[in-house]
């Protein structure tokens, strides 16, 4: 969906848990980042992922993540996430996502992530009801 669809960007801070000895983000924790940045996007659709489980028992699960290093982020870092949709199926959506700094932009991170509709219980994939799939709309 990136006809025109607009980004999303999430305000992260990097911490000192976040880094290893030298002071440089821990290459996990760029997960982490993204994964925040998709909640506050789902949550910006006013859809709450504990919410979602207990009325709809439905969950989004990553089912494929990707991840380009460019350039290190440091403690102290002033970061964005971005969360972009770049694909929307019937029961998954594809995502591009950015950690960047926040003052130039320069892109630290990039992540090609899915993540997959399914039903709480079974964990087997479910259709994205269509209620939702208008909020992301």
């Amino acid at each position: 969906m990136t006809d025109g669809a607009e980004i999303f960007y999430w305000p992260v801070r990097v911490y000192y848990e976040d880094t290893d000895a030298g002071g440089v983000v821990y290459h996990a924790r760029y997960l982490n980042f993204c994964e925040r940045a998709r909640t506050e996007w789902l949550r910006a659709r006013g859809c709450e992922q504990d919410a979602l489980r207990d009325d709809m028992n439905l969950l989004f699960v990553v089912s494929r993540v990707s991840l380009e290093y460019r350039r290190p982020a440091r403690f102290n870092d002033a970061l964005n996430v971005t969360c972009e949709v770049e694909r929307l199926r019937a029961a998954s959506i594809d995502f591009t996502q950015r950690v960047e700094h926040s003052a130039d932009s320069t892109v630290l991170c990039e992540a090609a992530v899915r993540a997959v509709c399914v039903h709480s219980d079974t964990l087997r994939p479910k259709p994205i009801p269509e209620a939702i799939l208008e909020s992301f709309a």
